[in-house]
């Protein structure tokens, strides 16, 4: 199933699996990710038909922007194989608040034409640590025209971080499509659990949403940077 209002669709989300930008470096510097999921799920619906998939980046961070690019394969039933994500964004520190302010354009490069696929949207995004370890965050995304050229589309976002010990850590997000013309909107949720070994990111996932005709997934992950 494609991401629709039937079903980001998302920015990431997700889950995800979508390009996350370098820790910023003073001066800027390159880096890179590869990963294998086991399923890529895009705000709750499946991107791949359920089907494992590699994905990969490249980013360019400096102490407060970012631009990159990230790439996975997809299948919708339509010829549709590949998915190209352009990103840039600004990342400003207010008080004890991170700011992510970005757009992104998401391109299938073979997709069929009508409707159009490709779209754009901005977010922005706020994020801070409670206590010594509790991280929360939350987020909004706009397009103007999304998917399948439905009109305006909202993404509202919300997530927690927890670190249980030097290895692992537990997070939840849950985020609403909004679908301002077209209807259809939904909730999707997740929760994880992460680790690293021997340089390997480890993503134990289970994706879920409120819309009974959507499956949930549990997905599997193993990434690594470059």
């Amino acid at each position: 199933m494609l991401k629709s209002f039937t079903r980001l669709a998302a920015l990431a989300a997700a889950t995800v699996v979508m390009a996350t930008p370098a820790l910023a470096q003073e001066e800027g510097e390159w880096s890179g990710n590869v990963t294998l999921t086991s399923n890529y799920v895009f705000r709750g619906i499946t991107q791949t038909d359920e089907a494992p998939m590699i994905q990969g980046g490249f980013d360019w961070a400096s102490d407060s922007f970012y631009v990159g690019t990230w790439a996975s394969g997809v299948d919708f039933g339509d010829g549709t194989s590949t998915e190209i994500d352009l990103y840039a964004g600004w990342t400003p520190t207010v008080g004890a608040f991170d700011l992510d302010l970005g757009v992104i354009y998401y391109w299938y490069p073979d997709a069929p034409d009508n409707p159009e696929q490709n779209f754009f949207e901005a977010y922005a995004g706020a994020s801070t640590t409670l206590g010594d370890t509790l991280e929360v965050g939350a987020s909004i995304a706009y397009s103007p025209e999304f998917y399948y050229e439905i009109g305006d589309a909202f993404y509202y976002a919300g997530s927690v971080a927890l670190p249980i010990n030097e290895l692992f850590s537990v997070d939840a997000t849950i985020g609403y499509s909004d679908f301002v013309d077209a209807g259809g909107d939904y909730t999707d949720y997740s929760l994880g659990l992460t680790t690293s070994f021997e340089g390997f990111d480890l993503d134990f996932r289970f994706i879920g949403t409120d819309d009974d005709s959507l499956d949930e997934y549990f997905v599997v992950s193993i990434g690594r940077s470059l």
